[in-house]
């Protein structure tokens, strides 16, 4: 199949739901030169992503998660079939990005690195600064607006990275692993605001995790990709209503039903990659 080019128009067409469709993917694939021959990362990749939509990428390392992203980020290219990506309004980026390391400028104030991208959008002064404010109070930065990032803490710089990335105000916002290198104390703080905000904002999230907890509390579809290739080897609903804490989740029994389902996708995956690298998998 011939691939599109990258952020190709999509129809917009609505999806069973009725809902529109922010991202349509159609055997979506990946391949690098490695050596003399070629690296398959993805194969065959079918998902439509809805608008306004919180999904949840997991798998075992290796199945290509991450380069997915980067795709979608327009930070790499598929070089297999279909791509197509629903504009983002007139004056709004397409897609902001949180790396799981931040990558916040450390020349610049956190007030400063939040106000980054906004001030190339041509926005009013008055009504930036309004907005930059909002995203400070959101993340719990607003007394360290005029600070820099060698005063703040491993959390505090991903603080600035989310409040950057909201207020840049872009069509869908992609997350890869941001609150991993966090302990469990500041990874679930950070995963309550990331929450709130999105209740807030409702923006279309695709956030890669190793965590199935994290996965479960967080996304209304959770995605599993396995295999090398890697590809889309289940997807599972979410039947939680919003808004979701750890507390509440923890208290039904539906919660463990659904890790465990993830867990076993995974799991499963991991083992038939195992097997057919070792050649086991062959009859």
């Amino acid at each position: 199949m011939k691939a599109m080019p990258e952020f190709a128009l999509s129809p917009g067409a609505p999806a069973a739901s009725g809902r529109r469709r922010a991202i349509v993917m159609e055997n979506l694939g990946k391949r690098f030169l490695a050596g003399k021959g070629e690296y398959t990362a993805l194969r065959g990749v079918d998902l439509d992503i809805l608008d306004g939509e919180f999904v949840c990428i997991v798998g075992p390392s290796g199945c290509g998660k991450t380069t997915l992203l980067r795709i979608l980020a327009g930070l790499d290219t598929h070089t297999d079939g279909k791509l197509a990506v629903r504009p983002a309004p007139p004056g709004r980026p397409l897609t902001s990005v949180v790396f799981q390391e931040h990558s916040i400028f450390p020349w610049l104030s956190v007030y400063d690195n939040v106000a980054y991208g906004v001030r190339s959008s041509g926005m009013p002064k008055a009504e930036m600064t309004r907005r930059i404010d909002y995203y400070l109070d959101k993340v719990g930065l607003r007394p360290f607006a005029h600070a820099y990032p060698h005063q703040l803490s491993g959390g505090m710089k991903q603080r600035v990275s989310i409040a950057r990335a909201f207020a840049n105000d872009p069509g869908i916002l992609l997350m890869d692993e941001p609150f991993s290198a966090l302990d469990e104390q500041n990874r679930a703080v950070m995963q309550e605001e990331l929450l709130r905000i999105w209740e807030e904002t409702r923006k279309t999230v695709v956030f890669i995790t190793h965590s199935v907890d994290e996965a479960v509390l967080l996304a209304d579809r959770i995605v599993v990709l396995g295999g090398r290739p890697g590809g889309v080897r289940a997807t599972l609903a979410s039947p939680f209503p919003r808004p979701r804490s750890y507390a509440a989740l923890r208290a039904d029994r539906a919660y463990v039903d659904l890790a465990s389902r993830v867990a076993a996708h995974i799991q499963e995956s991991f083992l038939q990659t195992r097997s057919e690298q070792t050649g086991d998998g062959h009859g």
